[in-house]
């Protein structure tokens, strides 16, 4: 399919403190199985965090302290920030089967994504994406977001205005920054971050790998990890 361009050009979220974390929830966090996080975790103001072990953190936990209330502070102005970027393209409900190139999309109420959505950055690493979800976001089973021609997982932005939904074996990529709650089936992977603003992250045997951003330009597929 070929690429759909957005003219409003999306910014980088500046995510402060919260950069540091590939887990961030207000409520709790709750993991069942052996899941892997690669960066920190933390909670704020709620105190849970409950399911390590089995699951494994690679990186510090923080349990209502300081530090994470700092990245809540933090995650919160980024929130604002791509909930704040101009838009000028419309998603339609199902983002599965489209090619997007960088921009601001918006999803004015749900947005689901069966099948694959492809992210082309047209050879440019620093190619930003934000999209806007109204309410929910919904991944199906073993659904994918694939990145090509030099798309980096720490540019893709997702905020979304209730809580987010990763399918059974879903490969999920980019930061996800939902107000509620943010719930990742098993299986599920994801390159990039869970930040939830006020409610719970809810994880299920899956693997959340904190991504960074590299210089240089590449060609190519990959999706997230």
């Amino acid at each position: 399919m070929t690429p759909t361009q957005a003219l409003a050009i999306a910014t980088p979220v500046p995510l402060g403190t919260a950069d540091a974390f590939a887990v961030l929830a207000g409520e709790s966090i709750t993991n069942t199985g052996p899941s892997v996080i690669t960066g920190d975790i933390g909670v704020s103001p709620g105190t849970a965090i409950t399911g390590f072990p089995p699951g494994l953190v690679l990186g510090a936990q923080h349990s209502a302290d300081a530090v994470a209330l700092q990245a809540k502070s933090d995650l919160v102005t980024a929130f604002n920030n791509a909930a704040g970027q101009a838009t000028d393209a419309v998603l339609p409900p199902d983002a599965g089967g489209l090619t997007l190139v960088g921009g601001v999309y918006t999803a004015p109420s749900t947005l689901g994504l069966t099948g694959t959505l492809t992210l082309d950055a047209q050879n440019n690493p620093n190619t930003v994406w934000v999209f806007q979800v109204g309410s929910g976001l919904t991944t199906a089973s073993a659904s994918r977001v694939a990145l090509i021609n030099g798309a980096q997982a720490c540019n893709v932005f997702w905020e979304i205005g209730s809580s987010a939904t990763l399918g059974t074996n879903s490969t999920f990529v980019g930061n996800i920054l939902a107000l509620t709650s943010i719930s990742a089936t098993t299986g599920a992977t994801i390159d990039g971050r869970a930040l939830a603003r006020n409610g719970s992250v809810t994880l299920d045997t899956n693997r959340i790998t904190r991504s960074t951003c590299t210089g240089g330009t590449t060609s190519g597929t990959t999706t997230g990890t």
